[in-house]
């Protein structure tokens, strides 16, 4: 994941002049200066994964010292030799004089320097920026460490760098290509990403061991939390996670299912952070139910998303973050992608039904849940069931038309909860059963949920939401709120929803490549149904939620 390519840079990039007309000059100029210090201040470029521990944790002062790189390089020796003397001379005065290896160095070779009186050595292999932090003059730099020296504002030995003209030829240079669909990206589109990389990168180290992951989920969970040097491990014992994390001074992140009060309580007894990890907002072309991985996942440090009891990372982030423009104009577009491709969480597909409701009443279409699910038992209060959520819309619309769909889940044969026929006939008109959600929205006036993910997918399409439980969407002046959350005190725009939940909040897994993607990608991927492959090992489930469904309906269940 080097940022470029430098080591064969032609030594005319670093001197050059741009031959350009002077308009498009000016703005090459400013491109290139707007790309430096972005590298310098996401600390972009060199080796993914060298330690960057700063100055402080080294306990050396920031920018005070001469820094000589030593090469590692046979071939530059007499390179290297210059170098020292001319580091030595430059610390003459009582200066600081540091040795470090070059960042860009094999890291199977042997040093060419030795360490000499009034020189101290800085140890191992670190990252660019660590060093440059460290130094004001840098001796002996490669290409590579030159360039990015320029970005943060060292001096390099023998030159003055501006590092506005080499960084513009060099993006002249330059060709990038999006590694996901193999089209050509800007520079700056390249960047962009890989600062994403490079905050997984980070957050990934956190994570020691997994907790609770289904087998058929641990690939992609494994390339959820990979980084340079490996993946987590996956444990089976809440004792064995917490010990594990605990020797590899790491943090357990589990199944928001397993992350049960006793395992929070030893977590917080051994020192371990704990992180939930929960399904995301827009899954996969499939139901997670027949065991197909999904792309997208809620990390929670804080809590989980569908548990309002306390502050999840994405309520905070909803109640606190900040939506610059340009995030609010990426929120909108990616909204727009979502309701023009028909997207939902499962993004199932089926004939559109035609809804028989007589002129003038008011269609309300009314999702089902699983019933004895977490974010029902946590978030729906004195509504736990379907029956229930029935009974309350009805009473509060005794005249409207009342449309009932069952979860993907139950339709499949997957989850218990259906309702007795008999039952259901008495309080919603119209039973819809095998078409996705996309079809039904057009056709009715508002949605009533519980707490389910229908309500966001509903607002994403400004549809009227009334929620009678309190989902992560709830309180925040998007929706009408039956039981509204006390903690919610923000006005949110539906692009700051989006924004927060769609792109701050979760994280992608694209399907095809396994790397972590944007999801702006993910998007694309549903249009390819060969991203989407169940493993050999669970096509049982297919006939079993058949069989399931078949027994159900059997006994009159709906």
């Amino acid at each position: 994941m080097a940022l470029l390519p430098l080591e064969d840079l032609p030594e005319c990039l670093a001197t050059a002049p741009l031959a350009m007309a002077p308009g498009a000059a000016a703005t090459a100029l400013e491109r290139a200066a707007d790309l430096a210090a972005r590298l310098a201040a996401e600390r972009l470029g060199g080796e993914p994964g060298l330690p960057d521990p700063g100055p402080a944790a080294l306990k050396l002062p920031y920018r005070e010292a001469v820094l000589l790189l030593d090469p590692c390089r046979p071939e530059a020796a007499m390179a290297a030799a210059t170098a020292l003397s001319a580091a030595r001379a430059a610390a003459a005065g009582g200066r600081l004089l540091l040795l470090a290896r070059d960042p860009a160095a094999p890291a199977g070779n042997r040093p060419l320097l030795r360490v000499e009186p009034g020189m101290q050595l800085v140890p191992g292999r670190l990252s660019p920026w660590t060093l440059l932090d460290l130094a004001t003059d840098l001796h002996g730099a490669s290409a590579e460490m030159a360039l990015l020296a320029a970005a943060a504002g060292v001096r390099v030995a023998g030159c003055v760098l501006d590092p506005a003209p080499r960084w513009a030829a060099l993006i002249a240079a330059l060709r990038c290509a999006d590694p996901f669909l193999a089209r050509p990206w800007p520079v700056e589109r390249a960047v962009d990403q890989l600062a994403e990389w490079h905050g997984a990168q980070k957050e990934n180290r956190r994570v020691a061991v997994c907790l609770g992951m289904a087998f058929w989920k641990r690939r992609r969970i494994a390339a959820l939390f990979a980084h340079r040097d490996g993946t987590p491990a996956f444990a089976r014992r809440p004792d064995r996670a917490v010990a594990l994390a605990k020797r590899r001074g790491g943090a357990v992140a589990a199944w928001a299912s397993r992350a049960t009060p006793e395992l929070r309580s030893a977590c917080a007894a051994a020192g371990v952070a704990l992180l939930t990890v929960e399904d995301g907002f827009v899954r996969s072309r499939g139901l997670g139910a027949r065991f197909l991985p999904g792309a997208a996942y809620a990390v929670d440090d804080r809590g989980i998303y569908y548990d309002p009891t306390g502050e999840s990372a994405l309520e905070h982030l909803l109640a606190h973050a900040g939506f610059p423009p340009p995030l609010l104009e990426r929120a909108a577009l990616l909204r727009q992608a979502i309701v023009a491709r028909g997207v939902t969480k499962y993004n199932l597909v089926g004939e559109a039904p035609i809804i028989a409701a007589p002129p003038g009443r008011a269609r309300l279409l009314v999702p089902g849940q699983v019933e004895g699910d977490a974010s029902v038992r946590l978030g729906g209060g004195a509504i736990q069931d379907n029956l229930a959520l029935l009974r309350a819309v009805r009473a509060a619309h005794p005249e409207a038309f009342l449309i009932y769909k069952p979860h993907p889940d139950l339709e499949a044969g997957f989850r218990q909860g259906r309702l007795e026929a008999g039952e259901l006939a008495a309080l919603a008109d119209q039973v819809v059963t095998g078409a996705p959600l996309t079809a039904l929205f057009p056709q009715v006036d508002a949605l009533h949920t519980l707490t389910s993910l229908s309500g966001f997918e509903a607002l994403l399409r400004e549809m009227p939401v009334v929620c009678w439980g309190q989902p992560f969407y709830a309180g925040w002046g998007l929706t009408e709120d039956r039981h509204p959350p006390p903690r919610r005190k923000r006005r949110l725009t539906l692009d700051e929803l989006v924004a927060a939940a769609l792109i701050l909040f979760p994280r992608q897994v694209d399907p095809v490549t396994e790397l972590p993607c944007p999801p702006e990608v993910i998007l694309e991927r549903l249009n390819d149904p060969t991203a989407w492959k169940l493993s050999p090992f669970t096509l049982h489930r297919g006939a079993e939620g058949w069989l399931r469904g078949a027994l159900a309906r059997l006994r009159g269940l709906r």
